[in-house]
């Protein structure tokens, strides 16, 4: 969970989530939409896949990303749950 809050921490990484959240795109695309060095854009896709927000997937010659709904549901209902357990301890 650690990897998931750092990765999350970075103004960077939540930009690019909220781009795969219209469509999947290729490193390139994302990268277009930054003022950054490619190098940059892939540490913090990498760092997105590690935490497994966004999945890979190699179509032909390039690697077009997307969200990844699956955690993103499972850090909804971890904090709905500690908020429940907040709510029922007062």
């Amino acid at each position: 969970m650690n990897i998931l809050f750092k990765a999350l921490n970075d103004a960077t990484r939540r930009d690019i989530l909220d781009l795969l959240k219209k469509q999947d795109l290729t490193a390139g695309e994302i990268a277009d939409e930054f003022h950054i060095s490619k190098p940059s854009i892939s540490h913090h896709l990498d760092l997105l896949k590690q935490a497994g927000l966004v999945v890979a997937v190699k179509k032909g010659q390039f690697i077009f990303y997307s969200i990844n709904t699956t955690v993103t549901d499972e850090i909804i209902q971890w904090l709905m749950q500690l908020s429940n357990n907040k709510k029922r301890n007062k």
